[in-house]
């Protein structure tokens, strides 16, 4: 089948972005749509076509930025950070800001509305979208830099053959989440069971740790360096539950790192972040170089708290409340560190929270097998919309 798409490309036309994609303005009052929905930059995923998270309106405060409607269908493009690749597929109607782009095609016998959120993934697409974007700290790109993205259309009967693959490995793909959430689920129960069933005394965070602090702030970008060169430095984007993630790692100068020491990490340290996904928590493994942070809190557990036991509370569900009780902005969700130093931490006894570890360790384990197939899943899929949309 995929052999048959795209044996022959004679017909195929050259196009512009802008020439079979809009962007949507519908604009509204999200008091007086009757929506209930909403959805922010942070509840869209890296490399995932489906919204699983969104706000409810009136739950929370929402800035005048959010006042753009879509509906089923439409693909929702996050404007900010395009290195952090979301594009989403709407299957609800809603609101968004007006730094998430509600995009649509022209006209549906020239561009497959089904086609679109697959296009936007290609890499050739996400390239495009980063070169053109501008701005240091908070990079954006406008819609007018995308539409001047060109790729090669095949005729509307050959996208329609072409769906079907890609229609498959998304399906794969969604079947292996949903079993991913599963284990999710119950292994999220256990940490509740475990922390909150025994009645542990709880402490206040700031007694419990050596140091708590923030990463660099300040013009961090005028410390990059793009030549190998200088120390590895960690975002936002590098910290994920219980694990940290080293794509798109900047690196920082060697001054900028030695003028910087209280945002210096080591092993055993725990990073947690505190804009976009706050509360998001990782330690720190044995490094045979330096590190340090970029816009993180940045914690040194003493004595009495091991580090792998406060990190896995910080994203309990438990401990996620507490940071959404202390949550500002509307857009860009933000944890002040003084909040941080007061959040309250069950203390169980060390052999305790070593037994803890251990357990927990073994749920870890047993998912990775599930998660190397999920990562196969999206290879596939990547794979499969090389072949298909020609760049």
């Amino acid at each position: 089948m995929l052999e048959q798409v795209i044996s022959n490309k004679a017909g195929w036309a050259r196009v512009a972005f802008g020439d079979v994609v809009c962007k949507v303005s519908d604009k509204v009052d999200p008091w007086e749509s009757g929506l209930e929905r909403y959805v922010a930059g942070e509840h869209m995923d890296t490399d995932d076509l489906r919204i699983r998270r969104w706000g409810l309106i009136g739950d929370d405060y929402l800035g005048p930025a959010f006042h753009m409607r879509f509906k089923p269908g439409h693909v929702l493009y996050g404007s900010r950070r395009t290195y952090l690749r979301k594009v989403a597929l709407a299957d609800f109607e809603g609101i968004t800001a007006n730094t998430t782009y509600v995009l649509a095609t022209k006209d549906p016998n020239v561009l497959m509305p089904e086609l679109l959120p697959f296009i936007m993934q290609t890499e050739a697409f996400h390239a495009h979208s980063i070169a053109r974007s501008k701005g240091s700290v908070n990079p954006y790109v406008n819609f007018s830099d995308i539409a001047a993205f060109e790729f090669s259309l095949p005729p509307i009967q050959e996208q329609a053959r072409m769906l079907e693959p890609l229609v498959a490995s998304r399906a794969f793909y969604e079947r292996l989440r949903e079993t991913e959430d599963a284990a999710q689920m119950t292994y999220e129960a256990w940490i509740e069971h475990e922390l909150h069933d025994h009645g542990w005394p709880e402490e206040v965070a700031i007694d419990l740790l050596d140091r708590a602090t923030v990463g660099i702030v300040i013009k961090p970008a005028d410390l990059y360096v793009n030549d190998g060169s200088g120390v590895p430095a960690l975002r936002s984007l590098n910290v994920l539950k219980n694990r940290l993630s080293w794509d798109d790692c900047v690196r920082i100068s060697d001054g900028g790192h030695a003028n910087n020491q209280k945002s210096a990490l080591h092993a055993g340290d725990v990073v947690i972040v505190r804009s976009g996904r706050p509360g998001d928590a990782a330690v720190i493994p044995e490094l045979d170089h330096g590190l340090n942070a970029v816009d993180l809190i940045v914690s040194t557990p003493g004595p009495r708290l091991r580090s792998e036991f406060f990190c896995r509370f910080l994203n309990s569900i438990a401990g996620r409340k507490q940071f959404a009780s202390g949550i500002a902005g509307t857009a860009q969700l933000h944890f002040n560190v003084s909040l941080f130093k007061k959040l309250r931490i069950p203390v169980p006894p060390l052999d305790v929270q070593d037994e803890f570890i251990e357990r927990a360790r073994g749920f870890e384990e047993s998912t990775k097998s599930l998660r190397a197939r999920i990562s196969a899943a999206q290879n596939l899929r990547r794979s499969i919309l090389q072949e298909c949309v020609d760049q």
